[in-house]
């Protein structure tokens, strides 16, 4: 039996797949912060509020080839950790790479997210390096 944040996890990052970002953010706090590490142009600290510019402009950069399958997810009350496998094309080349996505919760709801890849080089070079 799974633990209910679990399934919520899932319910809304099949929300995130499906494109509807509001049915994602709707799972987030008002407070929540969104981590993404590196030197990238998709880099940075974001907010609920800045949620949809980002993450638009950053799938945008993939022609909209990107793609996020769960493999696996442990969960709590108070914590979340999704395994994921993303994959998209960037510049002319398929770009793939492996990374775990770590939720503080809150409520019920993610309060910090924060985007930790299995390789930070692989992970800059599949979305390019900052100019």
């Amino acid at each position: 039996m799974s633990h209910p944040t679990e399934d919520r996890l899932r319910r809304l990052y099949a929300s995130f797949a499906g494109g509807n970002l509001a049915g994602f953010l709707a799972g987030c706090t008002d407070d929540v912060t969104f981590t993404v590490p590196g030197d990238t142009a998709g880099s940075g600290v974001f907010t609920k509020d800045s949620f949809v510019e980002w993450i638009t402009g950053v799938i945008g950069m993939t022609g909209g080839t990107f793609r996020e399958d769960v493999l696996d997810v442990l969960a709590n009350d108070e914590h979340g950790v999704l395994l994921l496998h993303h994959a998209f094309d960037r510049d002319g080349q398929h770009r793939t790479y492996e990374t775990a996505h770590v939720c503080q919760l809150r409520g019920g709801l993610i309060s910090a997210w924060e985007e930790r890849p299995g390789s930070l080089r692989e992970f800059e070079e599949a979305w390019g390096r900052r100019a």
